[in-house]
């Protein structure tokens, strides 16, 4: 009974049903084993040698493979058609061809199916090939590649860079994109034009819309009436000008339908037709596709098999009638860079099923195969044609013309099944005081469903003229599908990565989702900053494509991977070393001086941008604080406490003080409450400085508790804390409540508990304090038992062991006397000696 090993469970059981008894089909559930996550899993002294590692998770699978191929030695491995997939099937040939005891018969056997079909499972089966060593080839280029930027770029970025996680070759492209785009829409300046939309009638009394479109003999151009007096005076002549019809004429227009879906382009409709994100889209196709509903769902091949084209046109035929079918089958063209046509597009595996007869409830499958369906059949459709008519009136003194379209339906074509996702019009709002003209959205701009039968030479009565306002838009910012989309064009990535790749730059902080937009995050800023300064080649797009473009040069077979490998790591070391004595400091300033001109386009024509714009003497630099993360302050701090986010906006604007909102006045003392933010956040003050040494009073603001709803009352219960809640009933020593760097706590004598409500700070009892005291593990002066997470061996060079603990603060490295911090975001669990010997001669460096 043959052993034949595919990713998933799911797909397992459909396979193994259409094989039936003679066959035994087991999951991988993806891959089996990967690079050990330290220093060393990549050799680029020994060819780039790989040290490969099973997944612990990944043990138990191995193990029942090879129990299975005990009773039958014949291996057959039908993982993807895609070299992820092809990478899968070798990894598990190479583990079992080195696991003792197992013995497999012959060369194991290397089957490919695009579609989980029975037809085209037999089929495969039938034609079995050896695994492509070009397509791995590939694959170890592409892991060796990532692999080599991550850990050796990171330790850089750890040293250099305070509050930078990490950064992935193809993610950072990514984020400098998202980046790129934000400054130009920063420095954006909205340019006002106006348009005049007269509402027009026929002799017969028959109404259209047209366009004002000549303006003192002279032909409009788009941006031409620049203000609301302009466009007064424009609506004055046409309202006091007689017109008559100059000329007319009618074109039959086509338009065509769009290829079928690759991985792109059902990620990007997805998105703007059902709401859903790049992974979320692909888990649901992933699921289809296990299901034998439709095709390999990730590709960048848009042309389907010939029996499919001949399934297509049947149906067509079949439902809406030949003259809905083309003469002939229509053949795409691929516009994207590096496609890799190997496989076809996204299909439907039955095109006689439509969604009305698929058995499968969950809505998410029935909508995105309904799309799939829809879009395919349509690709193969005929044209919809339109009659395009354009009437251009003239004044009698040929001074002023107005211009009229109207377009009417001929054949609907393919828009009968499937219609281009469109984008609302941008709104445009009347003058204020303007006549009306009309409905404002049928013919807003001189375009008409249909126009009435006119004549040249026709007189033609304006019965009212209307100003719309319009101002030009920045660019947009990208969301999830259009950023896909970007990456196409650029040639960057491969349909297995558009959805991870997204996923990632928001996962690590670099970018965030608003309103279905990414929104460059500071510390993505400071990256992206960082990279294009330091390491500019590599984040690079046309660079990036190229390495893409010779990633599939292996897969081909036109290049070898260990040369296209040794000449990315000769250059990149030398870039790497280039930092090496880079100072933090110097690092900083150079990041200020790329990002203020972006942050502050104005201050640039102005002089010196870097100069602060609240007081006036300071200078703007870059600084990072333990909790606020990045942010632009300025040199004269504390006397000038002016801040500025660098997360894509501000939340205090150029020349403004740090917000702030006056409580009332304290009753004992007579002095002012008010709430403020600062560096560290937000927080209450009681009076005013009076010089450097007489502070006011402050209390921070912490989180839990909305800063816009606090009232005067709940910030003298603030300011007054530590809050006594009583004597303990077993020592009688006092049991306080207050706030700390570390947020709220509860404390009796040298024990801590922290209070995860903050509201607590006001109620808290005896009873609920005891409770929280007796549960915490805090001990002696408030220290955290410090447990040890792992034990990472001696230090290499000077002895002595190396340990993570997990102390008061978090997680920490201890060595002999060195206590070196761990970088946010990085699994202290995982660490590597390697790592860790990094960042204590880091912490040592930043002593002396």
């Amino acid at each position: 009974m043959p052993v034949v090993i595919v990713e998933s469970p799911a797909k397992a059981r459909t396979i193994e049903r259409y094989l039936g008894p003679g066959h035994r089909v087991l999951a991988s559930f993806g891959h089996i084993r990967d690079l050990p996550e330290k220093n060393g899993s990549v050799d680029p002294d020994h060819d780039f040698s790989m040290r490969w590692m099973i997944q612990a998770k990944a043990k138990e699978r191995v193990k029942a493979i090879a129990d299975a191929l005990k009773s039958d030695p014949e291996l057959v491995l039908a993982t993807d058609p895609d070299r992820e997939g092809e990478a899968i099937s070798w990894h598990v040939q190479e583990v079992l061809s080195r696991r003792r005891g197992v013995r497999i018969e012959g060369q194991p056997k290397r089957v490919v199916f695009n579609a989980v079909t029975k037809s085209a499972v037999l089929d495969a089966m039938q034609n079995p090939r050896t695994v492509d060593m070009r397509l791995v080839d590939a694959y170890l280029a592409r892991r060796a590649l990532d692999y080599l930027v991550g850990y050796n770029l990171s330790p850089v970025l750890w040293k250099k860079l305070p509050g930078a996680r990490s950064a992935g070759r193809v993610q950072s492209v990514c984020v400098r994109l998202i980046v790129e785009r934000e400054a130009e829409i920063e420095a954006f300046k909205a340019r006002e034009f106006w348009s005049i939309i007269a509402r027009v009638e026929t002799e017969k009394g028959e109404a259209y819309f047209a366009r004002l479109s000549i303006l003192d003999g002279r032909k409009l151009g788009e941006h031409d009436i620049a203000t609301g007096d302009e466009a007064d005076a424009a609506m004055g002549k046409v309202l006091n000008s007689r017109f008559r019809l100059d000329s007319q004429d009618s074109k039959i227009r086509t338009r065509n339908p769009l290829a079928p879906f690759v991985t792109a382009t059902l990620q990007q409709d997805a998105s703007s037709r059902l709401k859903s994100n790049p992974r979320k889209t692909m888990g649901t196709a992933q699921k289809l596709y296990e299901a034998g509903l439709i095709t390999y769902m990730r590709t960048d091949g848009i042309e389907m098999a010939p029996e499919a084209l001949a399934a297509v046109r049947r149906e067509i035929k079949g439902r809406f009638g030949a003259d809905y079918l083309p003469g002939k089958p229509r053949h795409f063209k691929n516009k994207a860079r590096n496609a890799q046509e190997a496989h076809e597009c996204i299909r439907p595996t039955n095109l006689s099923l439509d969604v009305s007869g698929l058995k499968i409830g969950d809505p998410d499958q029935r909508q995105l195969y309904d799309l799939i369906w829809k879009r395919t059949i349509a690709s193969q459709m005929n044209p919809s044609r339109f009659l395009q008519t354009n009437c251009n009136l003239l004044s009698e003194d040929g001074q002023t013309g107005l211009r009229a379209v109207g377009n009417v339906m001929q054949f609907d074509g393919y828009r009968k099944l499937y219609q281009e996702s469109g984008q609302a019009p941008a709104g445009a709002k009347s003058r204020p005081g303007s006549p009306a003209g009309g409905s404002e959205e049928e013919g807003q701009d001189g375009k008409n469903a249909e126009l009435p039968v006119m004549s040249e030479g026709d007189r033609m009565d304006v019965r009212t003229a209307q100003p719309k306002q319009h101002f030009t838009k920045p660019p947009p910012r990208f969301t999830e599908a259009s950023l896909v989309k970007k990456m196409v064009e650029l040639g960057i990535g491969r349909p297995s990565t558009y959805s991870s790749i997204v996923a990632t730059i928001q996962d690590r902080g670099y970018v965030r989702q608003e309103k279905g937009s990414l929104h460059p995050q500071g510390i993505g800023r400071m990256l992206n900053s960082f990279l294009v300064t330091y390491f500019g080649r590599y984040v690079g797009y046309e660079f990036t494509a190229g390495l893409e473009q010779e990633l599939d040069d292996v897969s081909a077979g036109r290049k070898d991977r260990l040369d296209v490998l040794d000449r990315f790591w000769r250059d990149f070391t030398a870039a790497i070393d280039d930092t090496s004595d880079l100072r933090i400091g110097a690092v900083l300033d150079q990041l200020t001086d790329i990002l203020v001109p972006q942050l502050f386009p104005d201050a640039v024509a102005e002089g010196d941008a870097r100069v602060c714009p609240h007081c006036g003497i300071g200078r703007i630099r870059l600084r990072t604080g333990r909790k606020s993360g990045a942010f632009l302050g300025c040199s004269n701090y504390p006397e000038c406490q002016f801040v500025r986010s660098i997360d894509g906006g501000s939340d205090v604007a150029p020349g403004d003080v740090p917000a702030r909102r006056e409580l009332g006045t304290d009753p004992e003392t007579g002095l002012d409450v008010t709430a403020r933010v600062g560096r560290f956040g937000p927080y209450l003050q009681l009076g005013e400085a009076k010089g450097a040494k007489d502070k006011p009073k402050r209390s921070s603001i912490p989180k839990g508790i909305d800063e816009a709803a606090i009232t005067l009352d709940m910030a003298l219960a603030l300011l007054a804390l530590p809050r006594k809640v009583g004597d303990h009933p077993e020592d009688g020593e006092p049991v306080e409540v207050g706030i700390s760097r570390f947020g709220p706590f509860v404390r009796h004598d040298s024990k801590y508990a922290t209070l995860n409500d903050p509201n607590e700070l006001f109620t808290l009892g005896m009873n609920r304090a005891i409770e929280l005291l007796a549960s915490s593990k805090r001990g002696g002066r408030g220290r955290k038992t410090q447990r040890e997470i792992v034990a990472l061996g001696d230090h290499p060079d000077e002895g002595g062991a190396i340990r993570v603990l997990d102390g008061r603060y978090g997680p920490y490295i201890k060595w002999n006397r060195v206590n070196a911090s761990i970088p946010s975001g990085v699994d202290p669990s995982t660490l590597s000696l390697d790592q860790a010997v990094e960042l204590i001669a880091a912490k040592r460096n930043s002593r002396s």
